[in-house]
């Protein structure tokens, strides 16, 4: 089973896409580590990234992790369920529907913790990594983050967006 851990979970449906990621919530203080890339930098994300064949979605967030931080740091708990449908915008995916699930999980975050990295290159994109308050103007993904983490409930919450109305031309 573990020859097939090196690919993503992006399985194609059709003329679309499917996804299956995990994000982490990585928070300090009333701050959130997000992710921007030099290709979008006004577009803020939570770390994390596709879930790879053979991994359970626990296994992927702390891969995912300690690939854009640098450090290992364990699962507190499952948050939210997002499905998602969008249509892709890079070269790669561009214009298809896709179809997302993300399993969100607040992770154990250290007393002392602070990235060994502060960026990293995916795609041919350099990344870099954000705190951001929970009461900030700045737009970032999930959306119903800035709402949500402000309310400490231990219940795993379901959200659906839905963006197959949106017209991509």
């Amino acid at each position: 089973m573990k020859e097939n851990i090196k690919f993503d979970m992006t399985v194609p449906c059709g003329n679309g896409l499917l996804n299956i990621r995990v994000g982490a919530i990585i928070m300090k203080k009333d701050k959130i580590l997000m992710v921007a890339n030099s290709k979008n930098p006004e577009y803020l994300y939570s770390v994390g990234g596709r879930i790879k064949f053979g991994e359970t979605v626990e296994e992927a967030v702390i891969r995912e992790v300690y690939e854009e931080t640098g450090i290992q740091m364990e699962v507190d708990r499952l948050g939210f369920v997002h499905e998602n449908y969008f249509y892709g915008d890079v070269d790669s995916n561009l214009g298809k529907l896709i179809y997302e699930i993300s399993f969100f999980f607040y992770m154990k975050v250290p007393e002392n913790f602070e990235p060994k990295n502060q960026t990293f290159a995916e795609d041919d994109h350099k990344k870099y990594l954000h705190w951001i308050s929970l009461d900030s103007t700045v737009k970032y993904y999930p959306e119903f983050f800035k709402t949500e983490l402000k309310h400490h409930q231990t219940a795993v919450k379901h959200f659906v967006t839905d963006g197959r109305n949106i017209c991509t031309g």
